[in-house]
């Protein structure tokens, strides 16, 4: 299986007064635009993705939906394993129910995508520190399906590197 992990793009600054509940502030309308073109660069680096699932967060949630628009993955699915704060055994535990797929995107937040790579790749969730940027994505790869320690990085990139590798 090919996992793919993308954090959501840039969003609003917490703002308690508009957003009281952070679940809801939404990306800003430059992180939109931004990562629609860094949307259609992950569809020529990434296979042909068969589930999409994201955070109901509505930024991640908007990130997920803008992969959908721009590079013809799937409609996402909510999985609220995917909040923030969650800790990565929750995912890795819903993970195991798509064994049969080949190729699965996540969609989500810090710090729960990056204690989920270094869970997966290390077997512990503070081993390394993965640098996903806002908007940024992650490929790792398992022979067996997701366990912890038993991925392999196959490639991490910023949005501003998927531009520039789209372009070329």
């Amino acid at each position: 299986m090919d996992l793919y992990l993308v954090r959501h793009a840039v969003a609003h600054s917490r703002d308690y007064e508009r957003w009281p509940n952070d679940a809801e502030r939404p990306l800003t309308p430059e992180g939109e635009e931004s990562f629609r073109e860094t949307a259609r660069g992950l569809e020529e680096i990434a296979s042909e993705i068969e589930v999409v699932l994201s955070s109901p967060y509505v930024r991640a949630w908007r990130t997920a939906e803008i992969l959908a628009e721009q590079t013809g993955w799937p409609a996402p699915g909510v999985l609220p394993a995917l909040e923030p704060e969650i800790p990565p055994e929750k995912v890795v535990a819903v993970l195991e129910t798509y064994g049969e797929v080949d190729s699965l995107a996540l969609v989500g937040h810090r710090p729960c995508l990056h204690e989920l790579a270094s869970y997966l790749l290390t077997g512990g969730k503070d081993a390394i520190n993965v640098g996903l940027k806002k908007g940024g994505a992650a490929c790792i790869r398992f022979v067996d399906g997701p366990e912890p320690g038993a991925g392999k990085l196959r490639w991490l990139v910023t949005p501003k590197l998927v531009s520039t590798l789209k372009n070329l």
